[in-house]
């Protein structure tokens, strides 16, 4: 029996999917096997012994340690896509919010609500003052074709704008829409684009991409649009150009105390995927993903750990994450078969330092107890094991394997 804590209150469309008869539903728990999680801050949280894997409801972890997890072998999950379209539909949104001045005319109405029946004549008098662009014939930059970045410049050609995207990561070959073209050059990109809206993660490499070199190469009349990070943009910067007529809107999902109010900024609130479809999508997706690592020891949509994935074969499964380093795999191998145990399939893949590997053999395999024997045993040790067993005088032997399996959790027994 697995016991599952949310943090957050998680959509009932994903926690459905964990069998009554296999996992439990404790949001008291000291001693959960997973957490799902949407925004609850994780970093001071003291991570359980017994915790093998968080999944986050959506697709940003920066409320999670991940390198933390990573040392004390929890596997991190993320749900990239299932909220997508959510996110898709107010760019598009924010695009004609951008071009007409709608929040404008619609914060003026407001005040003319007392002219009785000269309203008409006022609006009629007044709503030059509101006009803006069509899209339709306008350059679009998509910067990020990801899952978000992608249905953006879908929707964008369906609504007639030339779209132009920018992906460095981009698998060759890819399969685009007709109608998008694809240029990794954003010195060529700037210059020509009506609007940008911005897909990517953040990193060092693209923090204040937009930052006034790169608005100095924009036209005047740019209107930019972030919702994905709030520091891919830097806010005085933004400001400083929307005061000087170098862009003419900015709107964002990230608001922040030194844009909201200004003339130009269209701050948004962090909506981007408050639509219960998304989040019914990304517990559902999350979900998903605990099941299969915690059942079958496959890793899909990890943000700490490789892609792992292998169909059943053997009578028993053994995973076990280490080091990515010479010798590891024929330790591993050599450790479970030294005993006569057959090892039916194995697949190891790695990410930077860290590896993941998963065992099929052909013997039922009692406990995890089973498996420190074999660790012990085949050269590759944890302090934690020894003392668990008792066995401190092997200690000084393998001394400097000690850090390749670095937690007792990182061994887990599947099926």
């Amino acid at each position: 029996m697995f016991t599952v804590k949310t943090l957050n209150k998680i959509s009932n469309v994903g926690l459905s999917k964990f069998d009554e008869a296999k996992y439990s539903i404790d949001d008291n728990t000291q001693s959960p096997d997973a957490i799902m999680v949407r925004s609850a801050a994780m970093h001071d949280m003291e991570m359980p012994e017994s915790l093998l894997a968080i999944a986050r409801a959506g697709a940003g972890v920066n409320n999670i340690p991940i390198p933390k997890c990573t040392d004390l072998g929890i596997a991190v999950f993320n749900t990239p896509g299932a909220n997508a379209n959510a996110v898709k539909e107010l760019v598009i949104c924010g695009l004609l919010l951008a071009s007409r001045k709608v929040t404008k005319a619609i914060d003026w109405c407001k005040t003319i609500k007392d002219e009785g029946d000269n309203v008409g004549k006022t609006v009629e008098k007044g709503k030059s003052a509101f006009a803006g662009p069509e899209i339709k014939g306008k350059t679009l930059a998509v910067i990020g074709l990801g899952a978000i970045g992608r249905l953006v410049s879908e929707a964008a050609v369906d609504l007639g704008m030339n779209v132009i995207g920018y992906d460095p990561f981009l698998p060759a070959g890819a399969s685009l829409k007709a109608g998008i073209t694809v240029n990794n050059n954003l010195d060529e990109i700037f210059p020509v684009a009506d609007y940008i809206t911005l897909h990517v993660p953040l990193t060092p490499d693209t923090k204040q991409m937009i930052c006034d070199e790169s608005i100095d190469k924009m036209k005047n009349t740019v209107r930019i649009l972030n919702f994905a990070r709030g520091d891919l943009a830097d806010s005085q910067a933004v400001v400083n150009a929307l005061e000087e007529g170098k862009m003419a809107a900015y709107v964002t999902d990230f608001p922040s105390a030194d844009i909201i109010g200004i003339d130009g900024v269209i701050a948004i609130p962090h909506l981007g995927a408050s639509t219960p479809e998304s989040e019914e999508n990304c517990a559902s997706m999350g979900a998903d993903e605990l099941i299969d690592y915690l059942e079958n020891g496959n890793i899909k949509n990890s943000v700490n750990l490789p892609s792992v994935s292998m169909a059943k074969t053997g009578v028993a499964r053994i995973t076990v994450i280490h080091k990515n380093q010479p010798n590891m795999i024929a330790t591993i191998t050599d450790t479970i078969s030294r005993d006569g145990i057959n090892i039916a399939s194995f697949e190891d893949k790695n990410r930077g330092e860290i590896a993941y590997s998963i065992i099929d053999i052909d013997e039922t395999i009692r406990s995890e107890r089973d498996i420190v024997d074999y660790c012990i045993y085949g050269g590759w040790i944890n302090k934690e094991f020894v003392e668990v067993l008792g066995k401190e005088e092997v200690l000084p032997i393998f001394e400097d394997l000690i850090p390749d399996i670095l937690q007792r959790k990182m061994v887990m027994i599947c099926g």
